[in-house]
């Protein structure tokens, strides 16, 4: 199985497919599942229960916290931030977190913060510095704080 994860990089999975790259800096959790031809940036942080596809691109700052799924050709942009936990406290965990699922070929632009029980649906496009805070239907261009259905593509 080729990979080419950078000697810098904390990798404990052993589950990621042939071709994914994994630069410096990164952290992957034992228990994580990072599929084939996938592009994971410098300072990228990936927890146990996380599931990535094939062909997904994770740009640099990106953090996935358990109960993330992002499925095959994602696109996710620079320092974009995803919630697991709705109602956070220190060291007061939920039994089970919350699902964040984003759907085939959908884009994350930078900064957009992505929160805990959101689908994001196939080919949308999440604009840079948007709060999704609700569901984003497939084919939808969403921006803002709310993030706003702005069209359709």
């Amino acid at each position: 199985m080729l990979r080419n994860i950078h000697p810098l990089a904390d990798v404990q999975s052993n589950d990621i497919g042939a071709g994914t790259r994994i630069w410096q800096f990164c952290v992957v959790f034992a228990g994580a599942r990072i599929g084939a031809n996938c592009n994971i940036c410098a300072q990228v942080l990936i927890e146990k229960d996380v599931v990535v596809g094939d062909n997904v691109t994770i740009k640099s700052g990106v953090q996935l916290w358990d109960g993330v799924r992002i499925e095959d050709n994602v696109f996710i942009g620079p320092n974009a931030t995803f919630s697991n936990d709705l109602l956070p406290r220190s060291k007061v965990y939920p039994e089970r977190f919350l699902q964040t699922v984003v759907k085939k070929g959908a884009s994350i632009g930078a900064n957009a913060t992505i929160l805990p029980g959101v689908t994001i649906g196939e080919n949308a496009l999440v604009g840079a510095g948007a709060v999704v805070t609700e569901d984003v239907s497939a084919n939808a261009v969403v921006v803002g704080n709310p993030a706003r259905l702005v069209r359709k593509l």
